[in-house]
């Protein structure tokens, strides 16, 4: 008796030595076709500091049309969609799939495992960009600074222009804290005051950061290796391709089945399929 079958595991049943063989044989075919969808090339790329440097990198949309490809040719598969997860610098491309053979269900997973790096197009505009961002927070630091070190008096003195003269400190600060539209038009007075529109720079600080982010390219790295799913899980990079065999008795899959009273049929069926996929996933 066994329970559920992760192909490639050892065993003394020759059937399942059979099927083991048979993965072994998917899993070198896959891994040729993903080292040489994954081969790096050379990339110019800005760095923040305005250095132009060659990185390398590789296209993942090549990996999503091969994965899309095989689930478009695995006829009579129960197979989801090609997926792409996203978390923060590590990316999985994936697909699973599954098929029933008589009460045995075979389910694959097939995923790549890859880093991301941020760049910037190699173009003068990043560094106009800089440029101007730069200039902008000069400003407004400098701006902000004379507030702070002023603040206190140039909210009396605006107070009291503004018909509060007879209150002591802690009332004006009062009246000044818990009257929103008043606190606003006495800092709109201030900014006239001051010469400089911070609203505006605000808003052109934040235009500016939008097309740095419109300028941002991403490399792409991974290593063409088989890795097993505790190492996917752990973010490293690799590809995998793993095929579980499971009995299924009244739509419920049982822990344990003894690959000795599978029929003849069911045992050809089960190969032909592993055989198909083999097929598929080398054209």
């Amino acid at each position: 008796m066994v329970n559920l079958v992760r192909l490639g595991t050892r065993s003394p049943n020759e059937f399942i030595q059979l099927l083991n063989t048979k993965n072994e044989t998917i899993q070198k075919l896959f891994l040729s076709k993903i080292t040489d969808m994954t081969k790096m090339i050379d990339v110019k790329v800005m760095l923040g500091d305005a250095t132009v440097s060659e990185q390398k990198t590789f296209d993942p949309k090549l990996i999503m049309d091969y994965f899309q490809n095989i689930s478009k040719n695995l006829k009579g598969w129960s197979t989801q969609d090609v997926t792409i997860s996203n978390n923060e610098d590590i990316r999985r491309i994936f697909m699973k799939f599954e098929i029933m053979e008589g009460n045995y269900m075979i389910s694959g997973h097939a995923s790549i495992q890859f880093h991301v790096l941020l760049y910037y197009k190699p173009v003068q505009r990043v560094i106009d960009c800089q440029k101007e961002l730069a200039e902008i927070i000069d400003v407004t630091k400098n701006r902000e600074q004379e507030f702070s070190d002023n603040s206190d008096q140039l909210v009396l003195d605006k107070l009291k222009e503004m018909g509060y003269k007879d209150f002591d400190h802690q009332k004006l600060f009062e009246v000044f804290y818990e009257n929103d539209e008043f606190r606003e038009k006495v800092f709109a007075e201030i900014e006239k005051q001051s010469g400089v529109d911070f609203q505006k720079l605000s808003e052109k600080k934040t235009q500016l950061f939008n097309e740095l982010d419109s300028l941002l390219v991403e490399t792409y790295q991974t290593t063409p290796t088989l890795i097993d799913d505790s190492k996917l899980v752990t973010g490293e990079e690799g590809c995998l391709c793993t095929f579980d065999l499971e009995f299924v008795k009244d739509n419920i899959k049982e822990g344990l089945f003894d690959p000795r009273k599978m029929s003849d049929t069911t045992k050809e069926n089960i190969v032909k399929r592993l055989d198909e996929f083999a097929n598929i996933i080398n054209s």
